[in-house]
């Protein structure tokens, strides 16, 4: 068995030092520790002809890509700003609206 290392004997420095390679090897146990135990848990999981993911239920299901949506409100002074009235409300929107217009005068 390994002596341990006299810590009051060692230097601010050499501490600060040891305490990194310790978190180091600490985080390096824990992720080898997780490898074999999921490689392990994949074994358990062939044999009954299934995959981890269908076991745990985590496989995960493809989405289709968001739809853009079609612009539905102008901003009055710029043609090209638009909205599709989905989402938040962007600032021009909400600044007209103080300002006294209407929402339909907004319209495309």
């Amino acid at each position: 068995m390994k002596k341990k290392p006299d810590l009051s004997q060692m230097s601010l420095k050499e501490l600060e030092t040891l305490a990194k390679d310790v978190e180091k090897a600490i985080e390096k146990k824990i992720s080898d520790n997780l490898k074999e135990a999921r490689a392990a848990a994949e074994s358990a999981a062939r044999k009954y002809g299934l995959s981890l993911d269908e076991v745990l239920g985590t496989q995960r299901k493809t989405k289709a890509p968001a739809k853009s949506l079609p612009p539905k409100y102008r901003h009055p002074d710029d043609a090209k700003i638009t909205w599709s009235g989905k989402g938040r409300q962007p600032g021009w929107f909400r600044d007209a609206i103080a300002s006294g217009k209407t929402s339909e005068d907004l319209l495309i």
